[in-house]
């Protein structure tokens, strides 16, 4: 029988991915999610209730599946988004890292992030924070990212928010 999942696991899958997108490693990165990652930031309905059915209300982010999360890094290497040329320099804090439910091939685990983003075009520092809440699957010998919810609590922002700077 295999062992649960273990907040040691926890910690190095969610230290390694916040890595591969500061160094902007992206195939990498793009290859710890699952094909059908749920890739969500609500936005906030109130000051103390986000929104609840991507489907159906206003997101800040929402990816269904990879292949959105492909096409996204795409477009931030492509050279063709201005918004995204030259990219940020960012890099991602991660603590407070939970497994809140685990078997042998399903776990829950929830964090908070700080990420410090310098906009070289604009010349200007910017630092957004929230927690994170995923769900990992166990696919093979490797756990990937199924879900992944993103609740960004310095919601009103300067800039457009990208998958780099949460």
């Amino acid at each position: 029988m295999t062992a649960p999942f273990t907040r040691a696991q926890a910690e190095d899958l969610l230290f390694r991915e916040a890595l591969l997108i500061d160094t902007r490693q992206y195939d990498a990165w793009l290859a710890m999610f699952t094909p059908d990652v749920e890739f969500w930031m609500p936005a906030w309905r109130s000051e103390t209730e986000t929104t609840t059915d991507p489907d159906r209300e206003l997101s800040l982010i929402y990816y269904k599946g990879r292949r959105n999360l492909e096409d996204r890094v795409m477009r931030l290497t492509s050279g063709l988004s201005t918004a995204s040329t030259p990219p940020p320099r960012v890099a991602h804090v991660v603590s407070n890292v939970l497994v809140t439910a685990a078997d042998a091939d399903m776990a829950q685990a929830s964090a908070v992030f700080t990420c410090h983003r310098f906009d070289v075009r604009m010349n200007r520092a910017e630092c957004f924070f929230g927690r994170y809440e995923y769900t990992l699957r166990r696919e093979g010998a490797d756990w990937l990212i199924a879900r992944k919810k993103i609740t960004l609590l310095n919601d009103t922002i300067p800039t457009v928010v990208d998958i780099t700077s949460i």
